[in-house]
C-alpha cells in the first residue's frame, strides 16, 4: 500500500514548499530512488525545473521534464499532466489535488509550506488519504 508523507515547514523556516520538494527530490535520488513531481501546470513545472538546477553550488540532480525527457537518463521527472508514464516509485506533489495515478507510487510526499491556502489544500488532501486508510506520517521541517 502506498505510504503517504506530509513534509510541513515549521514557522520561521526557510523557504518553500517548492525548494523543500527539491531537497527531497535530491534526496531520494540518492538513495537511489526514481522521482515524480508532479506539478500544478506548465509555469510551475518550468519553475521547478529551474530550481534543481541551481538548488546548490556544485550539486546536480539528473531530471528532465515529462514527457520529453528520457527516463532511462533522468531519474527525477517533472510533470504536470494526468499521467505519470512508467513511474511508480517516489510521487512529490505540488498539486492542490490528489493525482487520480498516485495510489500506483510506494511512497507520496506532499509539500505544505507557510501559504494558508496551501495549508487548506493539504488538511484536504489529509483527510482524503486518511479516510481511504493510507498509512500516513507528518514530519516537520524546521530548517
Amino acid at each position: 500500500m502506498t505510504q503517504v508523507q506530509f513534509y510541513i515547514l515549521a514557522a520561521g523556516a526557510p523557504g518553500n514548499r517548492y525548494t523543500l520538494a527539491c531537497r527531497l527530490a535530491e534526496k531520494a535520488w540518492r538513495q537511489g530512488h526514481r522521482v515524480f513531481i508532479h506539478a500544478r501546470d506548465e509555469d510551475e513545472a518550468r519553475h521547478i525545473d529551474r530550481l534543481l538546477w541551481t538548488l546548490r553550488d556544485g550539486s546536480f540532480v539528473p531530471h528532465g521534464r515529462f514527457p520529453q525527457a528520457d527516463p532511462e537518463l533522468n531519474p527525477v521527472l517533472i510533470g504536470h499532466q494526468t499521467d505519470a508514464g512508467e513511474e511508480h516509485d517516489v510521487l512529490i506533489n505540488l498539486n492542490a489535488e490528489v493525482p487520480a495515478f498516485f495510489s500506483r507510487f510506494e511512497r507520496v510526499l506532499e509539500m505544505i509550506d507557510h501559504d494558508e491556502n496551501n495549508r487548506r489544500h493539504g488538511r484536504e488532501r489529509f483527510r482524503f488519504y486518511r479516510h481511504r486508510g493510507y498509512p500516513l506520517e507528518s514530519h516537520e521541517i524546521a530548517k
